[in-house]
């Protein structure tokens, strides 16, 4: 099977994890801009880090055969620093239509301020205005009403729910994002939010229209193989395979594919790895290292 993981925070990964990764058959990955772990304390480390999003990281992903994506966007945690986000907001224009852009994201809520609510509806105005999908952070407390929250404000704004990614469920939430007909997106991590064996089960339960599941792997304990893995797990559990591929490959391709960005055409037929090229005059390898060329890798599903 080949996978999609729709939610992945390379930046903080190693090559190691690229190589596991496509071997695992993630052919493809989106990297939403987020929250680096500490405070950024200028405009200008938000410019180098969109820049190296749709620059170095994308070069970086396609030496081991996948395709990165991303989507661009103010965080809600770094939103509360308002002298600065202002600032942000005037690079976001900047960024968004830059090739290998899916959506904006994530944005939304973590405190739910007033100062996230702005910049959260700034951003959702930005979204209109390039037609880009929309990818939600739900806040990990007050999870049920900071999601409604979301929705409701996203809708007030004149946003299609075909859209909106509504991401990090669990069990409290996916119903009342389902029947307001956005897309339910889940993180799949090894101690905390989604674990893969309930994530086995709501798809048991709800089937898998307009459900998807991520990895979210970033610089805190979390697993880039989660995507495969709850893929795996869900045919023991006797899954049909068709709906392990919309929950693990085609539905997200369909949400961020709404961009016109992301084409499975892209990864599907030739995958072309050339370690032997260089970004910036920089290189993956190290000194010694045979570079790895495959000047004709077909995809065979």
């Amino acid at each position: 099977m080949l996978f999609i993981d729709p939610h992945v925070h390379m930046t903080s990964r190693t090559t190691d994890d690229y190589e596991a990764m496509r071997n695992a058959g993630i052919v493809a990955i989106i990297e939403p801009a987020f929250w680096m772990g500490q405070p950024r304390t200028q405009v200008g480390t938000f410019k180098d880090y969109y820049s190296h999003l749709i620059g170095f990281e994308r070069f970086r992903a396609s030496q081991f055969g996948i395709k990165h994506y991303c989507t661009i966007g103010l965080n809600s945690k770094e939103a509360n620093n308002e002298a600065l986000a202002e600032e942000v907001m005037e690079l976001l224009p900047l960024f968004v239509c830059k090739e290998g852009v899916v959506g904006v994201g994530e944005i939304g809520y973590d405190d739910q301020t007033a100062a996230e609510d702005k910049y959260y509806r700034l951003q959702l105005e930005l979204a209109k205005e390039v037609s880009l999908p929309v990818q939600i952070h739900t806040p990990h407390r007050d999870k049920k009403k900071g999601t409604l929250r979301s929705m409701e404000v996203a809708l007030e704004h004149g946003l299609d729910p075909s859209m909106v990614i509504v991401d990090h469920n669990n069990e409290e939430t996916v119903q009342d994002v389902l029947d307001r007909g956005f897309w339910a997106a889940f993180t799949i991590y090894p101690h905390t939010k989604m674990g893969n064996e309930r994530m086995t089960e709501i798809v048991k339960q709800y089937g898998p229209e307009r459900i998807f599941i991520n990895s979210a792997a970033d610089w805190g304990i979390s697993d880039p193989l989660a995507v495969p893995k709850t893929a795996h797990l869900m045919l023991e559990r006797g899954i049909p395979a068709e709906t392990v591929r919309l929950v693990t490959y085609q539905n997200a391709l369909e949400a961020f594919g709404q961009s016109g960005q992301m084409q499975e055409s892209e990864w599907l037929t030739t995958t072309q790895i050339d370690q032997s090229q260089k970004f910036s005059g920089n290189s993956i390898l190290r000194g010694g290292q045979t570079p790895k060329i495959d000047s004709d890798t077909t995809i065979i599903r």
